[in-house]
């Protein structure tokens, strides 16, 4: 056999294949040649990564040979072609071959369900494939052997991250050779650079400049972003209130760099990439600025008629980290703290990267737990982070300082001497009864901790006001309905409005919407939540009345939704309610931010079920063993996912007809339709689906309806409205 196939369909050869590695390695090499890598040890691996391939069974696979046996995994039989004479000669310690080895035999995560012997039969078969196999861009690179040698590797070994300095450095070199060695590989089986470079993005920044200065001859960037620009090459902490730049800020310490824009909500991600594309990165975006969230495609669908765009490259591109600037939930980068087997390629990415972290105070305690320990990684391997938050919970620096992460803290805060909001603390549950009065052609905003709740106050006020404009939005609606409240409410909720309304709400509306109420009655959850909650009232307003926020302590009791079984700790919201009935009145933005680290700070915290939980999940994900988890189950641990996604009975009845068609779509073969065709029809039918919570689900009964062997959908025995969303029977 002369030629020896690495892939099918298309028809491609493995030195094909690997001339387009080498072109995205000089690629690489060329963007970013400050990487802490040994580049002659990772163009090494690109040369011999696929050399297993020319097995006859694999070949046999392909339809490029006739053999029978078991098939080993490609990786582990390239191993029988690293020069590890040459590299020993070359000066390269026993751990540094081991990494060479151990990065090819694994770039792809295979099971080991085979024998050493089986193995060994399999390799002495490759020496006459060798005698035919001609690349002249090996050189003296390869060097075959029937027998590897066991003290560099053996199929059951693998590299950990060890408790030894030395042993931390080996891991660090692997993951690096590893991780870059499959970004090279992904890229070049996708027809896609690994990189794009970003050379545009300060120049981008000077022309809004620019348009600012257009309006105003006096405009200049502000205290907070000229401070961003002054420390682009540290880590860096900084607290700045709502308002004053945070995203501008952000890509000015960003600068001419890749780097990772992370939001905790898809909405807040989908809007700050729309003012992305929109007002700085004007050009070019597909090739610039990514979006990358479980719902990236369907978002991409949505700026579909943008000539430049190729949808499917653009998606590719986006999965593949290829793009200067991605903006992405936490769960897409972060999940690398469990070292499943395959994370490699994103702290590989991340260790030539600069991540900003937004919002943080709005994450969850196990959330919390692997943002500081992703940190911790990004932080040894060479990345830069970039922490920006209108309230800072004191815990956080705390355990970044614990777990050897260094950063600079500017000592001011970045705040206006603006007032927006005046509380009064109302020492009940919340009432209807209480918000009634205040309607009078004004928009008044209504917050709940929980379904439940906000459904009982909406139904008081909807009998009440019996046609008036009273909306109710919640987290238990199809994702149609929830679009089009959202879409109602950021309308309704302009500050210029003048449409007189009452929205009644979840938590849903505390950090994704651009809304401005007049009056804003709130249950108590925590500070923090509070203050989120805040600024969806008077967003952009100077205090201009005695009081515009009413907050419902509970009074005897506790407010919903908090308590052991709940989302909100109990100490927290005691803590709160007792700080927050000490500053009843003005709230000055400097103040909020006081009120937050005290509340939040380790001391504070310390005995608190967020706190406990936090510790307990950094110290267990820090002791977890690399590799022993594959990413699925990662993903469903670091989502925490505990809840279900269905289309209810009604929803399904009443668009049988469309909801039938997309099945019908989905269960077609490749042959028979475009991935784009499917990906659209997914896409359509997920409008018509609600994620509810486990014990939900488990009160009523679902029925699956099976698409493919891949893919099914729940259809859940349940009464559903688009006025009040999910409700059993």
């Amino acid at each position: 056999m002369q030629k020896y196939l690495a892939k099918s369909n298309p028809e491609e050869t493995i030195q094909e294949h690997t001339d387009n590695l080498l072109k995205n390695y000089q690629r690489l090499k060329k963007l970013y040649p400050a990487v802490e890598i040994d580049w002659y040890l990772l163009e090494l691996v690109c040369l011999l990564h696929d050399l297993g391939k020319m097995n006859l069974l694999f070949q046999t696979k392909l339809g490029n040979a006739s053999s029978k046996g078991k098939e080993i995994p490609h990786g582990y039989l390239s191993v029988a072609f690293v020069p590890d004479s040459k590299l020993e000669e070359m000066g390269y310690s026993e751990d540094e071959i081991k990494v060479v080895y151990q990065a090819i035999a694994r770039h792809h995560e295979r099971k080991y369900d085979f024998s050493d012997s089986e193995w060994k039969k399999e390799i002495i078969k490759l020496e006459e494939q060798w005698a035919g196999f001609t690349y002249s861009q090996l050189g003296e690179n390869a060097e075959y052997s029937s027998e590897v040698e066991m003290l560099y590797f053996y199929p059951g070994s693998r590299i950990f991250e060890g408790n030894s300095a030395a042993d931390a450095e080996t891991f660090k070199k692997y993951v690096l050779l590893k991780g870059l060695l499959n970004r090279i590989d992904f890229a070049a089986s996708g027809g896609i650079d690994v990189e794009l470079e970003n050379d545009f993005l300060m120049d981008s920044m000077e022309m809004q400049l620019g348009h600012f200065k257009a309006e105003n001859p006096e405009a200049d960037w502000n205290a907070l972003q000229k401070y961003m620009m002054q420390h682009q090459n540290e880590n860096i902490v900084v607290i700045a209130e709502t308002g004053m730049g945070k995203t501008e800020a952000g890509l000015l310490w960003l600068g001419n760099n890749k780097g990772f824009f992370t939001l905790p909500l898809r909405a807040a991600i989908n809007a700050i990439y729309g003012r992305i594309t929109k007002n700085i990165v004007t050009t070019n975006q597909a090739e610039r600025v990514g979006l990358l969230h479980s719902e990236t495609y369907s978002q991409y669908l949505l700026h579909e008629g943008n000539a430049e765009m190729d949808i499917d490259e653009y998606y590719t591109r986006t999965r593949q980290m290829s793009l200067p600037i991605t903006i992405c939930t936490l769960d897409q980068l972060f999940d690398f703290v469990f070292r499943y087997a395959g994370f490699e390629h994103k702290l590989a990415t991340l260790s030539y990267s600069k991540v900003i972290i937004d919002e943080i105070q709005m994450y969850s305690s196990d959330l919390l737990a692997y943002l500081i320990l992703g940190l911790s990684y990004i932080d040894k391997f060479g990345g830069k982070f970039c922490i920006m938050t209108a309230t800072l919970p004191g815990i956080v620096t705390d355990l970044l300082l614990e777990n050897g992460v260094g950063f600079v803290q500017p000592e001011e805060k970045f705040v206006s001497s603006r007032i927006r909001h005046s509380m009064e603390m109302v020492h009940t549950e919340i009432e209807s009864e209480f918000i009634k009065p205040f309607f009078n052609n004004n928009r008044i905003l209504v917050i709940c901790n929980t379904i439940s709740k906000a459904k009982k106050i909406y139904s008081e006020l909807k009998e009440h006001f019996q046609g008036e404009e009273i909306h109710l939005i919640h987290s238990q609606f199809i994702k149609k309905d929830r679009s089009a409240k959202e879409k109602a409410i950021l309308k309704d909720g302009q500050k210029d409005s003048t449409k007189k309304c009452i929205w009644v709400a979840t938590q849903v509306v505390e950090a994704s919407l651009d809304i401005d109420f007049d009056l804003l009655f709130t249950e108590l959850s925590d500070v923090n939540g509070l203050f989120q909650r805040m600024g969806r009232c008077y967003r952009n307003r100077a205090l201009d009345v005695d009081t515009n926020v009413y907050v419902f302590d509970g009074g005897a009791k506790v407010c919903s939704g908090v308590g052991i079984d709940n989302f909100i700790d109990k100490l927290i919201f005691e803590n709160s309610k007792t700080i927050l009935n000490e500053h009843a009145g003005v709230l000055t933005e400097e103040k909020k931010m006081e009120l937050v680290e005290q509340v939040y700070s380790t001391e504070a915290l310390s005995g608190s079920k967020f706190y406990n939980d936090l510790i307990d999940k950094l110290n267990y994900v820090k002791a977890f063993e690399s590799y022993l988890m594959d990413k699925a189950d990662v993903r469903r641990r670091f989502r925490n996912i505990n809840s279900v996604s269905v289309i209810p009975e009604k929803v399904w009845q009443d668009n049988a007809e469309e909801i039938n068609s997309y099945f019908a779509t989905l269960r077609k073969t490749s042959k028979e339709i475009s991935t784009k065709e499917k990906m659209i029809a997914r896409t359509n039918l997920a409008e018509f689906m609600v994620s509810i919570p486990d014990y939900l689900y488990r009160k009523g009964e679902g029925v699956v309806h099976e698409i493919n062997r891949y893919e099914s959908v729940i259809k859940f025995k349940c009464d559903y409205s688009d006025e009040i969303g999910i409700f059993m029977r």
